[in-house]
C-alpha cells in the first residue's frame, strides 16, 4: 500500500527544523499542499521552499503559537493559502524543562495550549473536509516518570489525553485525533546533538537505554505521522503511539 495524500491541505505547527521539517517534508512527498509555522521566520521560509520543491503548494508564516491571537489568524491564513485544512499536525514546544515557573509557563503556554488554541481555530477548516485528521505531538516523557523534566513530562501526559477526550469529541464531526509519542531523536541542532557535547554522561545513558542502540531519526517519527492522517489510518482515533526504538522498554 501506497500512502497518497495529492488534493489534500496539511498545517504543521513548530515546522521548522526536527521533527516537525521532517513532518511537512514527509506530507509534501505524498502530494499534500503544506503550511508551517515556527517562531523563526527565515527557518520557516527555508523550509517553505523545500515544500515548495516537491511540486506542492507551500506557505509558512513566522507565528509564537503561545500567542493565542496571532496562532489563530495563522491558521486562518493558512487555510486560505491552501484552500482549506484537511490535516492538522500540532507539534510546537516549548521545550520548558526547569522545574522552576518559567518552565511550566513554557510547556502550558506553548505545547499544551498551543494545541488546544491551534485545534480550536483548526475545527471549523477541519469539519468542512469530511475526513479530517488530528496528530499530536506528545513524547514518551508523558508516559513515564519524567524527573529531568517534570513540566515537559506532565505537559506531554496531558497532551495525550486532550488526545482522547478530543477524539471523542470530534468523532460527530468526522475527524479523527491521534496522537504520536517520541523517544529521543536526534538531528543537526537539536537537544540531543547539543547532549552529546555539553553532557556526554547523559547522552550515553540514554544511548544504553535503547535496545537498537542509537537515537531516533525526525523521519521516522514522521512516517508515523503521515500514516496516521492518511486514510489508511481512516478507522483510527483517540491512540498514542510511542515511536521509541524499544525505549520505554528498558
Amino acid at each position: 500500500m501506497k500512502i497518497e495524500l495529492a488534493g489534500k491541505r496539511a498545517v504543521v505547527t513548530g515546522g521548522s527544523r526536527g521533527i516537525g521539517r521532517a513532518i511537512a517534508l514527509g506530507l509534501a512527498d505524498t502530494g499534500a499542499a503544506v503550511s508551517i509555522c515556527a517562531r523563526g521566520a527565515e527557518g520557516v521560509a527555508r523550509v517553505r521552499e523545500e515544500i515548495a520543491a516537491r511540486g506542492v503548494r507551500a506557505h509558512g508564516a513566522a507565528c509564537n503559537v503561545a500567542d493565542g491571537a496571532a496562532l489563530a489568524a495563522y491558521i486562518d491564513a493558512a487555510a486560505g493559502a491552501l484552500g482549506g485544512i484537511d490535516i492538522l499536525v500540532c507539534n510546537a514546544s516549548g521545550f520548558g524543562t526547569s522545574h522552576d515557573e518559567a518552565g511550566w509557563q513554557k510547556s502550558i503556554d506553548v505545547d499544551l495550549l498551543g494545541t488546544v488554541r491551534a485545534i480550536r481555530a483548526a475545527v471549523p477548516h477541519l469539519e468542512k473536509s469530511g475526513a479530517g485528521a488530528i496528530v499530536n505531538i506528545s513524547s514518551i516523557s508523558g508516559l513515564v516518570a519524567s524527573a529531568r523534566t517534570p513540566p515537559y513530562g506532565a505537559v506531554k501526559a496531558a497532551l495525550i489525553e486532550y488526545t482522547q477526550t478530543e477524539a471523542s469529541l470530534l468523532a460527530k464531526k468526522r475527524i479523527r485525533v491521534n496522537c504520536v509519542a517520541p523517544g529521543s531523536i536526534e538531528f543537526p541542532g537539536g537537544s540531543w546533538e547539543q547532549r552529546k557535547t555539553d553532557n556526554p554522561p547523559l547522552y550515553n545513558a540514554i544511548l544504553r537505554s535503547i535496545p537498537f542502540g542509537r537515537l531516533g531519526y525526525p523521519e521516522e517519527v514522521a512516517q508515523v505521522v503521515v500514516f496516521l492522517a492518511s486514510p489508511l489510518a481512516g478507522w483510527v482515533t483517540g491512540q498514542t503511539i510511542s515511536v521509541d526504538g524499544g525505549q520505554l522498554l528498558r
